[in-house]
């Protein structure tokens, strides 16, 4: 079941300029985590897409039939269709997003930018996860905890996302995870990587983590103190809307006129 809010977890698209912003959402969650990061940078002239991920936004069973596959041809099929409308496209990703942005940065070289916020290359109690191969033949749920790591008390219902953790799917984002790590150091595109010390989903180095492997000679790490694993709504999340906007000015020529040029 998801969260108990109006939200509608449907992708969006915000037709903008000839600069495009790609941002994919998280394990369990909606795209409604990307869409104040996405009006902010459609406000300023980009165009925006925030689809929703196979699995996504239905039913936690239907998420347990996903294939780690599944979410990578989904968001190589995105980035497809964002760039029939943009002549380039700046990626980024929260939490397993940040793994799908990274996976498609090892498949296109050509990416301007990526960013990555509470990237989940390593997660806390990471060892819980390693052993989704044995446990999901147990039982294909687990509910989530009842606390949050959100400091906005209204970041919460900006959220889409499932009150159950499907087992299946949890051991896809493990074999993601591996091959993610093992190909950062091949990755070269400019990056931004953004985390909070307050995050209880990921490891506490997994930004630091993805920042030394990252083979982008381009890169940069912000750590932010007053939000949690969701940052992009929660209560910095102006801050880290406006840290993706100058990384894509400053990555993609002439990305701030964006709007005037589509006009």
């Amino acid at each position: 079941m998801p969260s108990a809010n109006i939200l509608s977890p449907e992708s969006f698209f915000l037709p903008g300029g000839p600069v495009g912003a790609l941002l994919i959402h998280g394990f369990t969650g909606a795209a409604t985590e990307m869409r104040m990061i996405g009006d902010y940078l459609h406000a300023r002239g980009l165009t925006v897409y925030g689809p929703l991920l196979p699995g996504h936004g239905t039913s936690p069973e239907e998420m347990n039939r996903c294939r780690w596959q599944d979410w990578t041809k989904a968001t190589e099929e995105a980035y497809t269709h964002l760039k029939r409308h943009c002549r380039e496209v700046v990626v980024g990703g929260l939490s397993m997003g940040s793994l799908l942005t990274l996976y498609l940065a090892a498949e296109h070289p050509e990416l301007p930018g990526i960013v990555l916020y509470s990237p989940a290359v390593k997660v806390a109690q990471g060892w819980l996860l390693w052993l989704t191969p044995l446990v999901k033949h147990l039982t294909p749920f687990l509910r989530k905890g009842g606390d949050t790591d959100l400091v906005d008390p209204e970041a919460e219902k900006r959220l889409w996302h499932y009150d159950v953790q499907p087992l299946w799917a949890a051991d896809e984002l493990r074999k993601l995870i591996v091959r993610v790590r093992h190909r950062l150091p091949g990755i070269t595109a400019p990056a931004l990587i953004v985390h909070s010390t307050r995050d209880r989903a990921i490891a506490a180095d997994s930004a630091r983590y993805t920042y030394e492997r990252l083979g982008s000679t381009r890169k940069n790490l912000v750590t932010l103190h007053g939000s949690g694993h969701c940052l992009t709504v929660d209560a910095e999340w102006e801050r880290v809307a406006r840290l993706t906007y100058e990384f894509v000015c400053a990555t993609v020529p002439g990305a701030e006129h964006a709007a005037q040029n589509d006009g």
